[in-house]
């Protein structure tokens, strides 16, 4: 497959400008990601565009992270239903420190090669830009009506609390950015969340308006859990990709007690098997044993994952006798007194299961 079917196959795309895909068979491309600085860990709703950008540089193509050093200081309103606070600098560098020390642990940065990973920070390029010549180069190319047309516009400033002037612009700084780098680093394509396909596009009208250029783009989904439930989030808040914010065995945990619809859906995303392995897992998968339908089933585990890991570990007695993988089904002959069954799960937790 060529690296956009590869990504249409595991679900990582949803809006694509025509012509992207023609452009990644023909050439080298250099795309970019942007990376929000707003704490000093990613999380693992980070690890979809980090991954883009993973498969881009595996198909041979050249990744530039973004850490938003400038647009950090100004809030992007995508998704947003209220202004957050603005950061300061101090903060605002200790954070991007963070966040670009996770992404090489992603992505190589060895500039012997050539199609090594960059890292970029929009400060760089917006720290002497004055106000009266960004409206002079930048403001005069996008007209109002082209960014009230925005969704991320349209909900602030049909709801409630409205939208200051200062998200307003965030756009136009998004958009310069992929200018930037279309400009100094042959950057042709930006990718990002589904949310951000309105400041992506902006950035392309900028490059057309101003060199008459030709840039694309694609987005991936926002994942979604089946149960309507927010996707990286649980009852102690985000899961982070530091360890000092959450734990090994939390974010171990996390996807553990995926459901099974998530893990279909998750192993295509979040890991780099090939299609034929996932296939292979996704079938083994579904054939899952009686004994582990009626752990689930019983709500003695949440999740079939769970529930096999143990079964399969031997952490189960039946009975008051151990069984592990080669015990597959529940007999007619394993009730006691033809109807209880006594399941121990670890060593201190029983359940009495009744058959009716």
């Amino acid at each position: 497959m060529t690296l956009i079917q590869a990504l249409r196959w595991r679900g990582m795309i949803q809006d694509i400008m025509p012509g992207t895909e023609e452009l990644f068979e023909k050439e080298q491309v250099s795309g970019y990601i942007g990376f929000d600085p707003t704490s000093d860990s990613l999380h693992i709703g980070s690890l979809v565009p980090i991954l883009l950008l993973v498969h881009l540089q595996k198909a041979g193509h050249k990744p530039y992270a973004l850490v938003g050093g400038a647009t950090g200081m100004v809030g992007d309103p995508s998704g947003k239903s209220e202004e957050r606070n603005l950061l300061s600098e101090e903060i605002l560098a200790h954070n991007i420190a963070g966040v670009q020390k996770q992404l090489s642990r992603f992505l190589n940065f060895d500039s012997k090669q050539p199609n090594a990973a960059e890292m970029v920070n929009n400060y760089d390029w917006f720290k002497d830009f004055n106000f009266l010549s960004f409206i002079r180069e930048v403001g005069k190319h996008i007209t109002v009506n082209y960014m009230m047309a925005k969704d991320s516009v349209k909900k602030r400033i049909e709801g409630d609390t409205g939208m200051s002037f200062t998200e307003f612009t965030y756009q136009l700084i998004q958009g310069y950015d992929f200018y930037w780098l279309y400009k100094n680093k042959n950057c042709k394509v930006q990718m990002g969340g589904s949310d951000q396909w309105g400041n992506i596009t902006t950035g392309t009208e900028l490059i057309r308006r101003k060199l008459g250029g030709e840039a694309f783009a694609f987005t991936c989904p926002l994942i979604k859990k089946a149960d309507g439930g927010k996707f990286g989030k649980t009852e102690k808040g985000n899961i982070w990709l530091d360890a000092s914010k959450t734990s090994p065995y939390q974010f171990y945990q996390f996807w553990l007690n995926a459901s099974d619809e998530d893990a279909n859906a998750w192993i295509k995303i979040f890991t780099l098997l090939e299609p034929k392995a996932i296939d292979a897992l996704i079938a083994e998968h579904a054939i899952a044993p009686q004994f582990i339908n009626l752990l689930v089933d019983t709500a003695i585990f949440p999740s079939k994952g769970e529930a096999r890991k143990m079964w399969q570990g031997g952490g189960l007695s039946v009975n008051k006798e151990k069984v592990g993988s080669e015990k597959t089904h529940i007999q007619t002959s394993d009730l006691l007194q033809g109807k209880y069954l006594l399941i121990q799960k670890g060593k201190k937790q029983y359940y009495l299961v009744i058959a009716s």
